[in-house]
């Protein structure tokens, strides 16, 4: 959630996910996804610079989540989802473990 204001200078919170576009003309208004309008005193900048700060704090918190240990030979287990890895220093740059897939299977031309 980010933290907008109000013309009569009270704070509330909003989704960043729910904005569906920001109008500066000349006030601020956020349009939500529902069709919901907000006007704000936070500047069209602003508005994007906290946006760009919550998902980055979003994606740097996910960094630290840890997953459950699973046993992929059980039934019905669903694979865990996994995070690219930080570049070994020692290693002299690349990231370590990163998958690199197959190629693509090349085209057969059609047979009439």
């Amino acid at each position: 959630m980010i933290v907008v204001t109000r013309l009569n200078a009270t704070q509330f919170a909003v989704n960043p996910d729910l904005i569906e576009r920001i109008h500066e003309s000349p006030d601020t208004t956020l349009v939500m996804v529902d069709g919901a309008k907000y006007i704000v005193t936070e500047s069209l900048g602003e508005v994007i610079d906290l946006i760009a700060a919550y998902r980055a704090r979003i994606i740097s918190l996910a960094r630290f989540v840890q997953t459950p240990a699973v046993d992929p030979t059980e039934p019905g287990t669903p694979r865990p989802l996994g995070l690219v890895r930080d570049a070994d220093p020692t290693s002299g740059g690349g990231a370590a473990h990163v998958h690199v897939p197959d190629p693509p299977v090349p085209l057969r031309p059609r047979t009439t």
